[in-house]
């Protein structure tokens, strides 16, 4: 139920706040057109501007006659001498949005027939078997409803080093196959076990090594360091995974002081320390040539392990492969409905504008308490994260363009950007593939941690660049 009342205040939120602007902000009335049919780019309203009221720096801009652009905010100059300015609409509607839930959907299914026909391949092989035996002390603790050795323990690693490293592609379909293995032993197939909310609330806080494409839309924007914001989100992006652990741990009463957890929280976190060490000694060409290096090498290497496997244990290999890449189309199908739906109810966030009123309702609540109003530029990236990995990645790059890529709110952006997942995409995926309606309390959980993640964030952004900018 926790679900379905958050996707009918999405909607009934986003209707109230087009209905207040269509009465009564001038200018914005195709505002329902915008939110049904219209398409990011488009020109969403015009305002006449009073030149006396124009900052000086836009009127300099202004002088040649050329547009000027300012984020999504645009003006320009008319032919009568007078100024306009106009906002590009920064989502699809909800027309655009279905097609494209469809449209991801489609695209998933050839990588996760891909690798859930490997992971086929491993499992009739013993490898995911022999995977749960290894990381099977640290899960029993976490996990204490999983029995000894369960396959499902195979699969979380699997998604969560996938996860670790940033492969998106591989990390889906290990990610389905884990929720699929646990709904197996869950008693009430409607309703989220512990252990489902387990994995998807660490899985959702977003842990990743390297954000390789965060650093590569810095260099292409001229940052003057791309790598600066490396270190930063490591540190955010573990917090938030910690705080995941610890809040659903709380809920699960599961004690996370027993020694065999502790023993595998700092060995993961030291390999990370050491990790981050090596990095940061690199160049921006070393990382991005070493995170290649490592995270393909090693899905190449898997494959070559899995096949090596089979081999041995004379099981027929593609045979095995199909069966797994049919479970694989199956599921990427299934998904749509629930991906149409969570999507169309984000786009009608986004396209009514209630961003922009939380956005500024911030900035003057924090300039009224006589705060440091500097991160309230950066948090765009933070709201929108957890609705849309895609929408975030744009809200960054208009921070970075709007403010300029060495600017204090460009750093923060970028930061959080690589903090946590998108949460809601993750609920429509991870709990549509196996038919799951009540998602209980994983939804407080995981947005939880997304706010412990944010909050380190901006502290670690005033930390690093508080003093540069």
């Amino acid at each position: 139920m926790a679900l379905s009342r958050i996707w009918a205040s999405f909607i009934i939120v986003a209707f109230l706040a087009a209905t207040f602007q269509c009465i009564f902000i001038k200018g914005n009335t195709n505002i329902y057109s915008r939110m049904v049919v219209g398409n990011a780019g488009d020109t969403s309203y015009t305002t006449r501007l009073d030149s006396q009221k124009m900052a000086s720096a836009i009127l300099q801009k202004l002088q040649s006659g050329k547009t000027y652009s300012e984020g999504t905010l645009k003006y320009s100059k008319t032919a009568d001498g007078n100024y306009i300015s106009y906002r590009q609409q920064s989502a699809d509607g909800i027309i655009a949005t279905a097609k494209t839930a469809v449209d991801i959907s489609i695209n998933l299914i050839g990588i996760m027939a891909l690798f859930m026909g490997f992971m086929s391949i491993a499992e009739r092989a013993g490898g995911i078997r022999l995977l749960s035996k290894i990381i099977g002390p640290f899960f029993s603790k976490l996990f204490p409803e999983l029995p000894k050795n369960h396959p499902a323990m195979g699969h979380m690693v699997m998604n969560f080093s996938a996860n670790l490293l940033g492969l998106d592609n591989a990390a889906t379909p290990f990610g389905i196959k884990a929720m699929e293995s646990l709904q197996e032993l869950n008693p009430n197939k409607d309703t989220a076990s512990n252990s489902q909310i387990m994995f998807l609330c660490l899985h959702a806080s977003g842990l990743t090594l390297i954000p390789v494409s965060i650093i590569a839309i810095r260099a292409s924007l001229n940052a003057a360091n791309p790598t600066s914001i490396f270190i930063p989100c490591m540190i955010a992006t573990f917090a938030a995974t910690i705080a995941a652990m610890l809040i659903v741990s709380y809920k699960q009463k599961i004690n996370v002081f027993q020694p065999v957890i502790l023993l595998w929280v700092l060995g993961i976190s030291a390999v990370i320390s050491l990790m981050v060490i090596y990095l940061k000694s690199l160049s921006f060409t070393g990382v991005q040539t070493f995170s290649g290096v490592l995270s393909n090498g090693l899905i190449l290497s898997l494959f070559f392990l899995i096949i090596l496997g089979a081999l041995y244990k004379k099981i027929d290999i593609f045979d095995a492969f199909i069966h797994g890449a049919k479970d694989g189309f199956e599921v990427a199908v299934k998904i749509i409905p629930y991906l149409v739906g969570m999507l169309v109810a984000i786009s009608l966030l986004r396209t009514s504008g209630t961003f922009e009123v939380i956005i500024d309702g911030m900035s003057k609540l924090f300039g009224a308490l006589g705060t440091d109003t500097r991160f309230v530029a950066g948090l765009p990236t933070a709201l929108v994260k957890p609705l849309s990995g895609s929408a975030a990645r744009g809200m960054m790059i208009d921070t970075m363009t709007t403010y300029g890529p060495n600017s204090f709110a460009a750093d923060l952006s970028s930061i959080l950007q690589g903090t946590s997942d998108t949460t809601f995409y993750i609920v429509a995926v991870y709990y549509g593939a196996v038919s799951i309606k009540n998602t209980r309390y994983s939804i407080g959980a995981m947005l939880l941690a997304d706010l412990v993640g944010i909050v380190t964030s901006i502290l670690l952004a005033y930390l690093f660049f508080g003093n540069v900018h």
